[in-house]
C-alpha cells in the first residue's frame, strides 16, 4: 500500500509517503540525482519529471536505506554519485517490473527525513532525502555569566552567514552567477578581515557549498556564543527593473513577536536559554518579561549596528535606500544575538553582477561591513571584551548612533569634543538637530 505519514523507523518497519496528487498510472522519470554534504547533514536531491509515490525504509547490519519509487525509471545519463558526507555507495536499479530502487549504503547509522517539493522558480518536481547523524543532539549553549563579565579581554565573536547554498542557488544573475557563490566568497572575505582585527574572531556559519535550514543558521550563531550575527545575501529584482545598491535589514517587530511565541511555547523543554538565563523554571509571566527584555535590547543593538554598516557601505557605492529596512527574516530571529542581513547589491543588475564577481570589489564590500562592525564595538564594547579593555582614553575618529532622548550637546560632552566641532564634522547647521538612529562622526578630541 502507498499511503500517508512521514517518519523514520528501523529494521523491517516501512516508511510510506504519498506523492503530490500522483496517479498510479503516471510514470515519473528521475532526471538527475545530486548530493550535498554539510558538517551536520547530507542531502540527496532527485530531480523528477512529475509527481510521484515512494516509500523509504531502513535496514541494518550493514546500515543502509532503501528508496523505492513507484512506476519510475532513470533518464539516460543519470549515474550514481560518489560517496559524500553521511552517504556511502549509492546503487540504482529496477524493483519489480516498473519501480525504481535506490539503495544508500551508510558508513554509520543516520536519521533520515524525506519530503517532496513542487515546482518553484527554475526547479521542477523534487524528492529530497536528508540524512542526519544518529548521535543525540547536545544541549544548546549560549553566553553564560562568565562569558560576559570583565575578565581577560576576550574577543568578540562575529558569526557570518553566507546565504543559500547547496541545492538552493539563490538569485541568479543575467550571466548565470549564483547568489550562493557570491555570498560564500563575501562571507569568507569578511571572516578573514574580522580575524585580522584586534579583539575580533569570526565564525563562518557555512564554509562550503551546502544548504543549512534557516532556523539552524541563527542557532549555530548562538552555539558559537556570537556577539553578532551577519547574514550575507545578494538582492534580486524581477525583470529589467534596474534596481541597484546595497541594503541592510533588521528583524521586524512582527518577526520578533512570532519568535517570542515559539520560545515561550517550547520553554518547558529546558534547552533554550536567553541571554544565559533558562526559561524552563520560570512562570509564564516572568519568562515573557525576560524574553521581552532580551529581545528589546537585541533589536536596539541590531538597529544601531545596521545604521553604521549601511553608512560604511554608502562610502563605496550607492545604497538601495537611505535607511535600514525591516522584514520578518527567519535568520534574524535570535532573541539574544544582535542580527543584521546585508544585501551586497542586486545580482540581477548586470553592472552590479559584474562587480560582485570582481574579487577587488568584494574586498571593498567586506571591508565596509567590517569597518561598520568594528565602529559599533568600539562605541559600545561588550563587558569583558578586548574592546572594553581598550576603550578608555581612546583618541581619534569614531561614530555614535543617536539614541532616544539624546541631544547634540550631550553627545559632544560624552565624547569630550566641542559642540561646534561635532556640528562641523557632521555638517549640521547651528539651528539643526538630529534624529534617533542618525550616525554621527565623532571628531578627534582636541
Amino acid at each position: 500500500m502507498w499511503g500517508a505519514a512521514v517518519i523514520s523507523f528501523r529494521a523491517v518497519a516501512v516508511l510510506i509517503v504519498s506523492g503530490l496528487a500522483a496517479t498510479c498510472a503516471d510514470a515519473a522519470q528521475v532526471k538527475a540525482l545530486r548530493v550535498w554534504a554539510s558538517p551536520d547533514s547530507t542531502r540527496a536531491v532527485f530531480d523528477v519529471s512529475g509527481p510521484l509515490e515512494y516509500k523509504l525504509f531502513e535496514l541494518s547490519n550493514p546500515d543502509r536505506i532503501v528508496l523505492d519509487i513507484k512506476n519510475s525509471s532513470l533518464a539516460e545519463g543519470v549515474a550514481a554519485p560518489a560517496p559524500k558526507g553521511l552517504l556511502g555507495t549509492v546503487r540504482l536499479g529496477k524493483q519489480g517490473k516498473s519501480d525504481l530502487r535506490v539503495v544508500f549504503d551508510l558508513p554509520q547509522g543516520v536519521r533520515p527525513k524525506s519530503f517532496l517539493l513542487p515546482p518553484a522558480d527554475k526547479f521542477g518536481h523534487r524528492l529530497v532525502i536528508d540524512l542526519f547523524p544518529k548521535t543525540k543532539a547536545t544541549r544548546e549553549v549560549v553566553k553564560s555569566v562568565e562569558d560576559v563579565l570583565p575578565g581577560d579581554g576576550r574577543k568578540v565573536i562575529v558569526a557570518i552567514d553566507a546565504g543559500h547554498g547547496g541545492d538552493d542557488p539563490g538569485a541568479i544573475g543575467a550571466s548565470g552567477t549564483h547568489e550562493k557563490s557570491i555570498t560564500l566568497n563575501v562571507a569568507r572575505e569578511v571572516a578573514k578581515l574580522v580575524d585580522a582585527q584586534p579583539g575580533m574572531k569570526a565564525h563562518l556559519v557555512r564554509d562550503g557549498d551546502y544548504f543549512i535550514p534557516l532556523t539552524d543558521r541563527y542557532k549555530k550563531a548562538r552555539e558559537a556564543k556570537a556577539d553578532l550575527f551577519v547574514s550575507i545575501h545578494a538582492d534580486a529584482c524581477p525583470g529589467a527593473c534596474g534596481a541597484r545598491g546595497a541594503s541592510v535589514w533588521v528583524l521586524s517587530p512582527r518577526g520578533a513577536t512570532s519568535e517570542a511565541a515559539r520560545w515561550l511555547a517550547a520553554k518547558e523543554n529546558g534547552s533554550d536559554l536567553v541571554g544565559g538565563v533558562s526559561l524552563d523554571d520560570k512562570d509564564d509571566t516572568l519568562a515573557a518579561v525576560l524574553l521581552d527584555l532580551s529581545q528589546g535590547a537585541t533589536m536596539e543593538a541590531s538597529s544601531a549596528i545596521a545604521q553604521i554598516v549601511l553608512k560604511a557601505l554608502g562610502k563605496i557605492g550607492p545604497t538601495h535606500r537611505g535607511y535600514v529596512e525591516k522584514a520578518n527574516f527567519v535568520v534574524l530571529r535570535s532573541p539574544d544575538v544582535p542580527s543584521i542581513l546585508v544585501e551586497t547589491a542586486f545580482i540581477t543588475n548586470p553592472a552590479e553582477e559584474k562587480r560582485l564577481t570582481d574579487p577587488e570589489h568584494r574586498n571593498k564590500l567586506a571591508s565596509a561591513v567590517v569597518d561598520g562592525i568594528k565602529s559599533y564595538f568600539m562605541q559600545t564594547p561588550p563587558p569583558g571584551t578586548w574592546f572594553a579593555a581598550n576603550s578608555t582614553g581612546r583618541r581619534g575618529p569614531s561614530e555614535h548612533v543617536v539614541a532616544r532622548g539624546e541631544t547634540l550637546s550631550g553627545i559632544a560632552a560624552r565624547h569630550r569634543v566641542s559642540l561646534g566641532a561635532l556640528r562641523e564634522a557632521n555638517r549640521i547647521a547651528a539651528d539643526g538637530n538630529v534624529r534617533v538612529g542618525d550616525v554621527l562622526d565623532i571628531p578627534p578630541q582636541g
